[in-house]
């Protein structure tokens, strides 16, 4: 049932946007102030360019590269299934990108540009201890191989339904799903290879920025669609309570803090810093890059769940029939988009997995190379490195392809696992933050974000259904038990800040 107009309209949405705008025009000057950006000091990239990963760029360019390896499909995907929660989404967005995801990702870029380019286990280590360090090398690689896997699952879907696959003449398909998929993977699989182990300027520098163009791209396109066709988005007062269809079995909080990584916060990110930092030419370049590339994810997050808000709760009830994840990101496209322009949109999407999945491999790669101190300079290491890696990747995506269930199992380790990772980076900068001003209070900024951060993963565990001990514990000991457990970290980093100052 379509529903009758108002008088306002996108009220919601205009704040959003001039939000993260001001986020990124006020509060980022001042984490600059309080790091001690110097332009003066000479980065990785300038001090000993290797022609591999220490290759000097110019800033529009790792700009462009920075904000295409962290959005991917997180911003579009993640969105879409955050804002089944109802319109907190959107607060979430806001709020978590500017005071959490983009000072994760300033803090933890700065910090890789001061330290040679290292990697985000090594800063682990520098700040939470040895036995953080080797852990976090693992979860991380772990993780980045995750990320590989099911990045290629959502662009090797899309390729196999309209308008990618050939028909004939009678229009009906060529070859089966199953087949096409298989290939697909096959081919994004290879591609994955190549990337990682090509210098950074060869390929991801050359079409990278092309494809940050798009994403932008695609996301103004739809801010057009909104105007054109006079969308009547929903407001954030009036689906605050929680609109997901599996109702109380979801609750907000966890869930939703999980399902929407890219464009609040998301581990990922600082994992992908260091392949920045290393291109670097100078310290004044973190700002933009760093929180900048997340204030634009965040902005495209916006768009992408106020477009799918619309649809679940918000618009004309005809047009949806139950779409999630990449079935949602069709909808809107064929919806809103003549033909050409739907069809170029979805081509952006699977650009955008794409271009998350080689890039994750590639930091796996170089976070695996700097604990083993292998130089990867030589192309025979760089293969050393990286094919039990992709080994290990083909064995879960053989898993993946095999149970029907499979994607989805790996799924709901990565999102939880990504989230995991930011909550002990924002541990890591925030003693980082204790040290560099021992006297002042600056480590505040990142303390109670990390404090969040720890509530929202340790109640997963302890409330998610079907994950965990969601459901063995009653909710109410599960969120008592995760808050006795984040106290705890809370009180042990203060414990650890007198010890310093004795």
């Amino acid at each position: 049932m379509q529903r009758k107009k108002r008088s306002y309209i996108m009220i919601t949405f205009i704040v959003s946007v001039v939000l993260l705008l001001l986020g990124y025009w006020l509060y980022s000057k001042l984490i600059e102030r309080v790091i001690g950006v110097d332009p003066k000091r000479t980065t990785p990239a300038v001090e000993h360019p290797d022609g591999v990963d220490y290759v000097p760029m110019k800033p529009w360019r790792i700009f462009l590269i920075q904000f295409l390896n962290i959005a991917g499909v997180g911003p579009i995907i993640g969105a879409v299934m955050g804002a089944q929660f109802g319109t907190a989404s959107f607060l979430w967005i806001v709020f978590g990108c500017i005071l959490a995801g983009a000072v994760h990702d300033f803090i933890a870029g700065f910090i890789s540009v001061r330290q040679d380019g290292a990697s985000l286990p090594e800063i682990h280590g520098k700040y939470l201890g040895n036995g953080m360090k080797q852990f976090m090398r693992y979860f991380t690689v772990f993780l980045m191989i995750l990320v590989g896997v099911v990045f290629v699952k959502t662009p090797a879907s899309l390729l196999t339904g309209e308008p990618f696959v050939p028909m004939t003449d009678e229009g009906v398909p060529l070859f089966s799903a199953d087949t096409l998929l298989f290939f697909w993977i096959v081919v994004i699989f290879a591609y994955y290879l190549l990337a990682t182990l090509l210098p950074i300027d060869k390929v991801i520098g050359k079409i990278y920025p092309i494809f940050g163009i798009l994403l932008l791209a695609m996301a103004v396109a739809i801010v057009v669609a909104f105007v054109a066709h006079g969308i009547d988005l929903p407001e954030v007062w009036e689906h605050l309570s929680n609109q997901h269809p599996k109702g109380d079995a979801m609750p907000i909080f966890p869930m939703m803090f999980i399902s929407i990584a890219c464009g609040a916060i998301s581990g990922f990110h600082a994992t992908q810093s260091p392949l920045m930092a290393r291109c670097m030419v100078n310290e004044k370049q973190a700002r933009p890059i760093f929180y900048g590339a997340m204030i634009a994810e965040g902005v495209v997050a916006l768009i992408w769940a106020a477009a799918a808000a619309y649809f679940f709760y918000g618009g004309d009830d005809s047009l949806y029939h139950g779409e999630e994840d990449a079935g949602m990101v069709k909808l809107i496209a064929n919806t809103w988009f003549p033909s050409a322009i739907a069809f170029i949109t979805l081509l952006g999407v699977v650009a955008a997995a794409v271009t998350s999945g080689d890039t994750a491999l590639r930091s796996a790669r170089l976070i695996v190379a700097d604990f083993m101190h292998i130089d990867q300079k030589p192309v025979p290491k760089r293969l050393l490195v990286a094919l039990p890696i992709f080994a290990i990747t083909a064995g879960l995506l053989i898993f993946a392809v095999a149970d029907k269930d499979g994607f989805a199992v790996i799924w709901r380790y990565f999102s939880w696992a990504n989230q995991v990772l930011a909550m002990v980076t924002l541990w890591a900068v925030t003693v980082f933050l204790s040290k560099l001003h021992p006297t002042k209070g600056w480590y505040w900024i990142t303390l109670l974000p990390a404090l969040f951060m720890s509530m929202v993963t340790i109640s997963f565990i302890m409330v998610a259904p079907g994950q965990g001990l969601g459901n063995l514990l009653p909710r109410p000991v599960g969120y008592a038990i995760a808050a006795v457990l984040t106290a705890a970290l809370g009180a042990l980093f203060f414990v650890r800040k007198t010890k310093q100052k004795q």
